[in-house]
């Protein structure tokens, strides 16, 4: 390769981290700094010091550590179940080839819609009020009559059940369209080369099937973690911009309201909490790579 082949090279992808550099790099290390700056004017530009204040606040910010609670609690539950129940529909769409389109199609449509407009169903469905009690409700009655649960302003763990169908409902989709097509992927010959060996179903899942899809299952895992942990949106459609009260706050939400919110006008605590969910989403990744290494078959 010549000298000019590779300043090409560089040119052709100069506009890529340029604009990385701009709107990715250069947000990072300024959140960066600005959360060591205790005090910081955003008018003013000024700060009081320099220093950890702003990771010591925070972090005994009770608010805060619900908000680390909470999306904790999404991620471990979410992850698993919605990555579980897409690979066991993805395999029940696989085996029948007629229909596969009809039902991906539909599997699919809460994935393009809008996240409030799956919100205001969800709140048709556990809301209960003056008028009605909800459908989950009437539901409910039918086997226990004097039985209402209070999920959108009652007891927390009916308030994180719900997120948690809510949130598993509207990465479902994805993470089928992804597995489905991972499945269809598979050689035939394989199958019937163990056919012929005479393996049964559940060896020839374990053996074959699954280490063959292991790489979208660990990209739908990975970007599973990711989204979890940068969940906000989902917990406005269901309970409204005043998480806090309702003790549902993520840590996005708890960034968004240190800028934006009533107890905004604080871009140093934001920009702490900011940090300290890179972190945890930079580990978290780390550690999925690193078991990715043994568990993940990639076909050269």
């Amino acid at each position: 390769m010549s000298k000019w082949d590779r300043i090409k090279g560089w040119l052709y992808i100069l506009p890529a981290i340029i604009f990385l550099g701009i709107f990715l790099v250069y947000p990072l290390i300024d959140v960066f700094v600005y959360s060591f700056e205790e005090g910081y004017n955003f008018v003013s530009e000024s700060s009081f010091g320099v220093g950890l204040y702003n990771y010591t606040y925070i972090l005994h910010d009770h608010y805060f550590i619900q908000a680390i609670k909470n999306t904790f609690i999404m991620v471990i539950i979410t992850v698993p179940i919605s990555t579980g129940l897409a690979l066991l529909i993805s395999l029940c769409l696989a085996s029948i080839p007629k229909l596969r389109s009809v039902f991906q199609t539909i599997y699919f449509l809460p994935y393009v819609t809008n996240t409030l407009a799956l919100g205001l169903v969800f709140m048709i469905l556990f809301k209960d009020n003056i008028y009605t009690d909800g459908v989950v409700n009437s539901l409910i009655h039918i086997f226990s009559p004097n039985t209402t649960i209070h999920f959108i302003d009652g007891p927390y763990w009916a308030k994180m059940m719900v997120l948690c169908i809510y949130i598993i409902w509207v990465v479902l989709p994805f993470k089928i369209l992804i597995l489905t097509n991972a499945l269809l992927g598979v050689p035939e010959a394989m199958y019937q080369a163990a056919k012929m060996d005479g393996a049964s179903e559940r060896t020839t899942f374990f053996r074959i099937t699954l280490p063959m899809i292991s790489p979208m299952l660990f990209y739908l895992v990975i970007t599973g973690f990711i989204g979890a942990f940068k969940e906000y949106s989902d917990a406005v459609a269901l309970f409204g911009t005043d998480l806090n009260a309702k003790e549902m706050n993520t840590i996005v939400g708890y960034v968004y309201d240190m800028l934006y919110g009533d107890s905004g006008g604080y871009p140093s605590f934001a920009s702490a909490a900011a940090i300290i969910l890179f972190v945890i989403v930079l580990t978290i990744t780390i550690i999925n790579l690193l078991i990715s290494k043994k568990k993940v078959f990639y076909n050269n």
